[in-house]
């Protein structure tokens, strides 16, 4: 159907209404880029802060002296970092329990890099709580200061003619999906990154470290106080171990491809089948058995540990079948759903 010169007249000036917008978006863009002293843009500058942990938070700090945004991410980076370098150091020198310990503060150093990046990556100014404060203390500013010196003020929008009901309600829907899954995405990312790390710690803690399940007790001879440890863990656990080996593995790969390829059926399916991997992995554990409470001292709380044991591994069994149904069903569901949308 052919416009009328009014239709065309008015789409020409919408058109060049939006023109003139962008270019004064691209304009206060390049003059706040144009502000960094590194010549990165900010949000690259952010995330650079974080990459190399605290040793990268010191470098862009010395850089850049003129970037609030920029210099906000590199104090964060060196208090947060520096602080939990220096935790698991000292943890980690603490007898018996400063592995376990140090690997815990690796797991959180891990998680939090990966979230830092991310949200420095979309130009968000992410306060860690009392890091962020001390920051904002140290750079004598605010994040809410700052971000009204990074994002500038947007141009007001053209004019336009109402849209019609349907129209606008499509349009509402669209903007309302867009949002959410770019919401999401960061935390899909996130956790998957954590389920990768934890997967990791449990790798290494069960294959080298396993022997530290166990009951300690201290007894003092003269001045000398020495541990002594009675593992919960018998010979039985070398049965159970290659098949958590070959669990915690595919959860690494799985989560990792997980991370590349953002695809909801890919997604859904995966964790599906990681799911019942864990519980094939839980129930072998249960039937196995390979627990020894017997280093206890007190009888009582011995002849209760075994039933303690095994009423968690089956809570934990249960809950991860119970996910299971709930995801195979919103599965089901969204693909019949999308089957009769596009018939």
């Amino acid at each position: 159907m052919a416009l009328s010169p009014e239709e065309r007249r008015q789409i020409y000036e919408e058109e060049k209404a939006r023109i003139e917008a962008e270019e004064k978006l691209k304009k206060a863009k390049q003059t706040a880029e144009s502000s960094a002293s590194t010549g990165l843009e900010p949000n690259v500058a952010g995330v650079l802060c974080y990459v190399g942990l605290w040793v990268s938070g010191i470098i862009f700090f010395i850089l850049e002296q003129k970037s609030k945004f920029v210099r906000f991410h590199a104090v964060q980076s060196i208090i947060v970092f520096g602080i939990l370098t220096v935790a698991g150091i000292i943890l980690g020198s603490i007898p018996i329990i400063g592995i376990t310990l140090s690997s815990l503060i690796s797991v959180v150093i891990f998680i939090l890099w990966i979230i830092l990046m991310i949200k420095a990556s979309q130009g968000q100014l992410y306060k860690v709580p009392w890091a962020g404060n001390l920051a904002e203390r140290i750079l004598a500013t605010t994040v809410d200061k700052i971000k009204e010196e990074f994002e500038p003020a947007k141009p007001p929008s053209p004019p336009e003619t109402p849209p019609t009901p349907a129209a606008e309600a499509g349009e509402k829907i669209s903007e309302k999906v867009v949002d959410e899954f770019q919401g999401k995405r960061s935390e899909r990312i996130i956790s998957s990154s954590f389920a990768i790390a934890w997967s990791i710690v449990l790798l290494i803690f069960f294959l080298f470290f396993n022997e530290y399940i166990a009951y300690y007790h201290a007894e003092t001879v003269g001045e000398i106080t020495v541990w002594n440890r009675y593992p919960f863990i018998t010979e039985e656990f070398n049965l159970w171990l290659p098949i958590l080996t070959a669990t915690l593995t595919l959860s690494i790969i799985g989560h990792s491809i997980l991370i590349a390829l953002d695809r909801y059926l890919l997604r859904e399916v995966t964790l599906i089948v990681l799911d019942v991997f864990g519980i094939a992995t839980v129930l072998t554990l249960l039937s196995i058995f390979p627990f020894n409470f017997s280093g206890i001292p007190n009888a009582e709380i011995a002849s209760l540990s075994p039933m303690i044991a095994m009423i968690v591994l089956i809570s934990i069994t249960v809950g991860i079948g119970i996910g299971i149904i709930v995801r195979l069903v919103k599965l089901i569901v969204n693909i019949v759903r999308q089957g009769a949308s596009q018939g």
